[in-house]
């Protein structure tokens, strides 16, 4: 019950401080808007809003959460991050109220979106669209846990092009803007080896209100195996880091 105490006060700590930046959030995902408005129009000449909001939300979610840490390097800098080391807080906790403050950062400016899509002629399923921001509130948890972790034993100067130069092919790469099933056989099969692909063709199936079937499972089944996965990453890096 104690972590999950510290996990509450963290988050709150860390939802608080978001809130206060609300161009922060808006400039999250001020990117795929402009997608949306710019290119969305050219996109429904060869295919549905229903296919290219999803790719939206991937893009957010890579951006957005995927960047996560530089919040924590941020921390690190101002000496915030040594303060709560001394804390008598589980290290845990520390990363996980981190992390699902990131998350709920996500889901706000997912519903954004979402929102500005049925404005332009979304058609999706409501029940499909839950069903999907809950996908992205585990998309944002993987994505920010790691993202934490990747920072804490990266170089602090080299974060942000590496990690901007890494997520940029992987948007691309998930089908974002084109389903991958367009690409050439190599560029499809090389698609098939990164977890994004599989959430995003889930998420567009659950936008046409198809839920039981193998895409759905599969998309989800992948999502919470990453989830877990990278929490469990960044709790051991995130354990020895301030050990």
């Amino acid at each position: 019950m104690s972590v999950v105490r510290d996990t509450w006060l963290i988050f709150r700590h860390n939802v608080r401080i978001s809130l206060r930046q609300k161009a922060g959030i808006i400039f999250g995902v001020l990117q795929p808007l402009l997608y949306l408005v710019l290119f969305g129009p050219l996109f429904v000449t060869i295919g549905p809003w229903e296919t290219l909001i999803p790719g939206l939300l991937i893009q957010v979610a890579l951006f957005s959460a995927g960047l996560a840490g530089f919040g924590i390097v941020m921390d690190a800098r101002a000496g915030v991050l040594e303060r709560l080391r001394v804390t008598p807080a589980h290290r845990v906790s520390l990363l996980l109220g981190r992390v699902l403050a990131n998350s709920l950062t996500l889901v706000i400016q997912s519903i954004m979106l979402i929102a500005v899509g049925y404005a332009f002629g979304l058609r999706a399923a409501v029940p499909g669209v839950l069903v999907a921001l809950l996908l992205m509130i585990l998309l944002g948890v993987s994505l920010a846990a790691l993202s934490n972790a990747i920072a804490l034993v990266m170089d602090p100067e080299a974060f942000a092009p590496i990690m901007s130069t890494a997520i940029v092919p992987l948007v691309l790469l998930s089908g974002a803007f084109l389903p991958m099933s367009m690409a050439p056989g190599w560029l499809d099969v090389l698609s098939r080896a990164t977890p994004f692909r599989y959430v995003l063709e889930a998420m567009r199936e659950l936008f046409n209100g198809n839920y039981a079937n193998g895409t759905v499972g599969l998309g989800v089944a992948v999502t919470v195996v990453l989830s877990v996965l990278c929490v469990v990453v960044g709790t051991r890096v995130f354990n020895r880091e301030n050990a």
